[in-house]
């Protein structure tokens, strides 16, 4: 009779547990949702990081090889705006800053450009609460210019 007794009383806890699964998963599911979509910003962030820095380097390269300052501010702008298209960054606001000074240098002396390239990129899209809207990039990257280049 004994036995009985602890078996039965072992069948009602078993029997008293049966909604702990439901409270688990209704925790556990959401909180592992914002987990998921928390490493799928990271990762958004980080190549479109990798992106804005593509397209400095870029642009800072075609900027250096141009023949004087004015054609390098172009060069330099249109190429960065050309890299962050072809890599199909939307950037809510862009913002590149050519610094083309080295193109007064004397011949002989070296020099670089300098290129910053800021963007900002929307991340609403993923509606995850308590995530800001945007998130602003910025790059910046140098070229050393040919001391010895042909000017005009």
């Amino acid at each position: 009779m004994m036995g009985q007794g602890i078996w039965a009383r072992a069948f009602n806890r078993s029997r008293d547990e049966r909604g702990s699964v439901a409270i688990e998963a209704a925790i556990g599911v959401p909180a592992f949702g914002l987990f998921v979509a928390m490493i799928v910003l990271g990762g958004r962030v980080e190549i479109a990081k990798q992106s804005v820095e593509a397209a400095a380097y870029e642009a800072a390269r075609a900027a250096s090889i141009e023949r004087t300052q004015s054609e390098a501010i172009a060069a330099g702008r249109s190429s960065a705006a050309s890299s962050l298209h072809d890599q199909d960054v939307r950037c809510t606001s862009t913002n590149i800053t050519v610094n083309a000074a080295a193109f007064n240098a004397p011949i002989g002396n070296t020099a670089q450009v300098d290129v910053t390239v800021t963007c900002t990129v929307n991340l609403s899209d993923l509606s995850i609460p308590g995530v800001p809207g945007t998130r602003t990039i910025t790059a910046t990257a140098s070229s050393p210019v040919d001391a010895y280049r042909e000017r005009r």
